[in-house]
């Protein structure tokens, strides 16, 4: 598996966003982002992306220019028409903004609307939380179907990723989580393949459990909520909460929006804990509470100590710097397909190297 620098990777997709007409700022912020997917793990969401973002910004599904619009900004709360542009772009300036109100806020929160993909949610989280701030993000996509109600059979909702990040003394602690028991990525990579879920991850068209990814892909199936045939209410629970805080809070949503291409809703907040009891008061108990989880006596069938969610993320994270960021062979050989067309160099092979 190649294994790449990470400014040299940057620069490198950086310059295929650029030549397929993404205007440079916007390219340099979905190229960090997409990188840092694949630095914590996320490489569904990282630059596996890549083709399919060239292929959206030349048939104009996403848009690489110009500016969002300002809906509403009242200070410690503001809504943006994302027009269809990069979603890392739209929801680093958004965390960006809300990080610098914050201090007079306590809470800052924001919602878009229109936004194209906004990659691994937790890729943002980091930046957040080495502030000492704590971050929320969730979205969903409206013009998509892929979850049914719960009892239900019809897919109407999407996997809905929510995920939160908190500040301790040592690494943050990140939760994300699908509202699904799996995604819409992971779904359509496994039919592809012809390869089935671990277990009965979907439903038929007619309701009935299946661990067959086909069913959604190609007959009309959907996806389980969280918690599956029997506890997913839970999931469809959560999906309800995602879609209503980023579609009824940025006045877009499944009422107003036809099936289509790609268009999401994203609801974002931070909190500043210095704002409430204090940041020292808040990583006393995130420290606290961390190291209990960390410490707990692991079940018989864990292999391994109890993690916390984000340790397997800052581990590869810190090892993806010392060692280079490693990305699958397949999607580097697609990459190189895309630099070729597009008359951009790949990183040397000094760089590249085999793991």
């Amino acid at each position: 598996m190649p294994l790449i620098e990470r400014p040299v990777l940057i620069a490198f997709a950086r310059n295929l966003l650029v030549c397929a007409g993404m205007e440079d700022d916007k390219a340099a912020v979905t190229a960090e982002v997409l990188v840092e997917g694949d630095m914590i793990g996320h490489d569904t969401h990282g630059l596996q992306l890549m083709p399919w973002y060239l292929e959206q910004l030349a048939d104009g599904s996403l848009n690489g220019k110009g500016s969002f619009d300002v809906v509403a900004d009242k200070g410690s709360a503001f809504v943006w028409d994302g027009r269809l542009l990069p979603g890392a772009w739209l929801l680093t300036r958004a965390l960006d903004q809300a990080c610098e109100r914050v201090a007079d806020h306590g809470i800052v929160g924001a919602a878009i609307r229109n936004s194209h993909h906004t990659c691994a949610l937790s890729a943002y989280m980091r930046k957040v939380t080495d502030r000492g701030l704590i971050v929320q993000i969730s979205v969903s996509n409206p013009a998509a179907a892929r979850v049914a109600p719960f009892g239900g059979t019809k897919p109407l909702l999407t996997p809905n990723p929510l995920a939160m990040g908190f500040p301790t003394s040592g690494d943050p602690i990140l939760v994300d989580v699908s509202c699904s028991i799996t995604t819409t990525t992971t779904t359509q990579l496994l039919a592809k393949r012809g390869e089935l879920y671990p277990e009965a991850w979907g439903l038929t068209a007619e309701g009935e459990p299946t661990d067959d990814p086909r069913e959604i892909t190609e007959r009309g199936g959907s996806m389980m909520p969280l918690g599956g045939a029997l506890k997913g209410h839970k999931g469809y629970g959560l999906a309800l909460m995602v879609d209503l805080l980023g579609q009824g809070l940025s006045g877009k949503g499944r009422a107003n929006t036809a099936p289509g291409p790609l268009a999401q809703s994203a609801f974002l907040q931070v909190i500043d804990p210095a704002f409430f009891a204090g940041f020292g008061a808040f990583a006393e108990q995130s420290d606290w509470t961390a190291e209990a989880c960390r410490t707990n006596p692991p079940a018989p069938w864990n292999n391994g100590p109890v993690r916390v969610p984000g340790d397997s993320a800052s581990r590869k994270r810190r090892k993806a710097l010392a060692e280079g960021v490693p990305v699958v062979e397949a999607h580097w050989l697609k990459l190189a397909g895309h630099a070729a067309r597009l008359g951009v160099d790949m990183p040397s092979a000094s760089v590249a190297a085999e793991a």
